[in-house]
């Protein structure tokens, strides 16, 4: 390693920031059909998805050398272009987040760094045939393969299990969920884990640090894993709510077909070094899964704000890191600006965040979230308190009813001959 600059250690805290959001963000790939079928509790689901998710990252450096070697013109790309690359990644990560909207974590990074390469060097910094094949097309292509992979085995494994004795079937079906989880999990660690490689290795490359051409330092692997495993364990709840509940109902068997479905394209994807979404997989999988299923239905109105979603990442983010990195051409000055700006967006969008709180204990809808909550009621005035002691008046067309006791006679003093005479009813 020849130098480490300031602005190289920023791009490298600034990655792995987005590294962890890519975690927490991407969480209901892995694990919100085996939360929501209660195949798995929360807490265990994330933290399996975590562990699984960080010995991903050692499997594989091919979507990793897709970023640093393919995407972008590394001559012509200075460690600020990365940075700027990363705000607007991060952001629209968070954004999505909040709204609980699986939106692509690969995608809002590849948006970002072809927005901050063009600012800085012109369209030519981005080779538009990589981005074609490695990027669009898998982007296309991933969640119809995972849908119709997802109807096919789902059918197929209704019609397989309609003579298995139910219960028996159901625990089968929640153990093979479980491990085809573990496979996504599996597959997102060797996937998404790359993708912060690629970044900080184009970075380094960049700044000087390694020389070109160079694959991710082992310093780099271990990072980014360990950055996606605490962001995967933190777990996205209010994404995994969505994407568990709010797309369609999913029962054991129709889990595990979608998660099988899901793993097996983004392994595959990983090996032939296409830089693919795992949310488009897995929410196409999803889909598919609950197409497949006899009197299944998808939500059709919460799946077209997830594809307008899918259609505004690459230029939202675009646009914010080609912002951003005009503001960094500004001097070391312009760098700290566009830091400080996004440390307090970062803040704002959390703080909103809190005003509905979504976690392992609601993310299924099982219990309201938590409320704020509310200050103690001010005690009653006078006034206040003498009017809730009138008596409302009936309301109109009522029938009043009033009870007359009845009379009690009553004998006075009177002649010896005369009879009793009784005493006159008092009104």
């Amino acid at each position: 390693m020849e130098s480490f600059s300031l602005i190289l250690a920023i791009v490298v805290v600034t990655a792995l920031a987005f590294d962890f959001t890519n975690g927490f963000h991407d969480t209901a790939n892995a694990m919100a059909t085996t939360i929501s079928t209660g195949a798995l509790k929360p807490k265990v689901a994330v933290a399996m998805s975590a562990v699984l998710n960080l010995v991903g990252a050692f499997l594989s450096v091919e979507v990793a050398n897709t970023i640093s070697k393919g995407l972008v013109d590394e001559t012509g790309i200075r460690p600020e272009v990365i940075f700027a690359a990363l705000v607007g990644a991060i952001l629209w990560n968070l954004l999505t987040w909040l709204v609980g909207l699986p939106s692509s974590s690969s995608h809002a990074l590849m948006g970002g760094l072809i927005g901050a390469a063009v600012a800085s060097a012109g369209v030519g910094a981005v080779h538009g045939g990589v981005l074609l094949t490695k990027v669009l097309l898998p982007a296309v292509a991933a969640p119809v393969v995972a849908g119709v992979a997802a109807l096919v085995g789902t059918r197929l494994t209704y019609r397989l299990g309609r003579k298995a004795d139910g219960r028996a079937a159901e625990k089968g079906y929640r153990a093979g969920q479980i491990a085809s989880a573990g496979l996504v999990s599996l597959a997102h660690g060797t996937n998404d884990a790359q993708k912060t490689m690629g970044i900080i290795t184009l970075a380094l490359i960049a700044g000087g640090a390694l020389a070109p051409a160079s694959d991710p330092p082992l310093w780099v692997i271990l990072s980014a894993g360990l950055a996606i495993a605490l962001g995967t364990y933190l777990g996205g709840w209010r994404i995994i709510r969505t994407m568990g509940r709010g797309l369609t109902d999913l029962q054991p068997q129709q889990g595990f077909a979608a998660q099988t479905s899901a793993a097996t394209v983004i392994l595959a994807s990983s090996h032939l070094g296409f830089s693919l979404s795992t949310t488009h997989s897995v929410s196409g999988a999803v889909m598919g899964s609950g197409i497949g299923r006899k009197g299944g239905v998808v939500r059709w109105s919460t799946a077209t704000r997830m594809f307008v979603a899918w259609g505004l990442t690459l230029p939202a983010a675009a646009f914010v890191g080609a912002l951003a990195e005009w503001v960094t051409k500004l001097g070391d000055w312009g760098t700290a600006l566009v830091a400080v700006f996004l440390v307090v967006s970062s803040a704002a969008i959390w703080k909103v965040s809190r005003r509905e709180v979504v976690d392992h204990t609601n993310v299924n809808g099982d219990d309201e979230p938590a409320a704020t909550p509310q200050p103690e009621p001010e005690p009653a005035g006078v006034v206040t308190a003498a009017m809730a002691a009138v008596t409302p008046p009936p309301a109109l067309g009522e029938e009043l009813k009033v009870t007359v006791p009845a009379p009690v006679p009553v004998v006075t003093a009177s002649a010896p001959d005369a009879p009793p005479t009784p005493a006159a009813t008092p009104v």
